[in-house]
């Protein structure tokens, strides 16, 4: 057993305007960080249309298809932007969280990190924005429960920014437990702990500010309790990395170690309930030395669970 880590060159060609901060850059730096570790390294397929459709409505899926540019960039918010390979790009960021999800399952390695870009937490039912175009994560889930014969999937998102799309995308299915740790107040405005879905979803706005102790003591008294309650038979990750406190996006004043130090709490839950399945798949995080770093830091911890 070991960990998958699996990319495709096809998100390098989702190329934003210049200044943007979802870049080309972030997944260099990412795959740079790891390039000495001993991983299982897999090309990411493109998403297949019931996968996606098992989150999106065809509309939805349509519209994204309809919208990609021939030449240059077309805008579909003022943070949202495709150009020539963006379309790409989604359904292989899409497609390898579900590739993820399947070697998982299917015992081929214990855990795996699905280093893909545009990211997916933002993404609503039938709403493009915050960078992402389709629900990554929940799409991954959702194929774990329909495809796998799951009954209790877990998402824990510690993305800085709440994962909005990800709990339109479940907050009605009883199956998938969401966990959020956010700031708050920031973009994208959600996240309130009243937000409760159907009992499924837990979200835990943070203040500005809020360091490795808040965090950690949050995780601990919070967080990782009601994941434990739910038992799930797999565990994914929004792995944000912009509460870093080098990240120029938000104010929250994680390190690197905060990162690691998570990933281990998580996986000692999976190998609790679920036999130790993770499948993480990178959201945020938009000061490259602070992104690489923190993203080594998670997969090293992943790397050692799954020897």
């Amino acid at each position: 057993m070991t960990t998958a880590l699996i990319s495709h060159d096809d998100c390098l060609d989702h190329v934003t305007p210049p200044g943007h901060p979802e870049q080309v850059a972030r997944l260099d730096a990412v795959l740079g960080a790891l390039e000495g570790y001993d991983l299982v390294r897999v090309k990411a397929p493109l998403a297949a249309e019931d996968d996606l459709l098992r989150a999106h409505p065809k509309a939805h899926v349509d519209a994204i298809r309809a919208a990609a540019p021939s030449e240059g960039w077309r805008s579909l918010d003022a943070d949202t932007h495709m150009s020539v390979g963006t379309l790409q790009a989604a359904y292989r960021a899409a497609g390898g969280v579900v590739r993820a999800v399947d070697m998982v399952m299917g015992g081929e390695v214990a855990n795996a990190f699905a280093a893909v870009r545009p990211p997916g937490h933002h993404a609503e039912r039938e709403t493009a924005m915050g960078f992402c175009f389709f629900g990554n994560v929940a799409i991954g889930a959702k194929h774990a429960l329909d495809h796998h014969g799951l009954d209790r999937v877990a998402i824990v998102d510690f993305d800085v920014h709440h994962g909005n799309g990800t709990q339109d995308l479940v907050e009605d299915d009883a199956r998938i437990l969401f966990c959020s740790t956010h700031q708050s107040p920031l973009y994208p405005g959600t996240g309130a702990a009243h937000e409760t879905g159907v009992g499924n979803v837990l979200n835990v706005p943070l203040p500005g500010g809020t360091g490795s102790k808040a965090f950690r003591d949050v995780m601990e008294r919070v967080v990782l309790p009601r994941v434990d309650k739910f038992a799930p038979q797999l565990l994914l990750i929004s792995a944000g990395f912009d509460a870093h406190e080098a990240d120029p996006l938000a104010g929250m004043n994680l390190t690197t170690e905060d990162f690691g130090w998570v990933t281990e709490r998580l996986c000692d839950l999976a190998a609790r309930h679920c036999d130790g399945r993770v499948v993480s798949s990178l959201e945020g995080g938009y000061d490259l030395e602070a992104l690489g770093a923190s993203a080594a830091a998670h997969v090293k911890v992943l790397e050692e669970r799954g020897r």
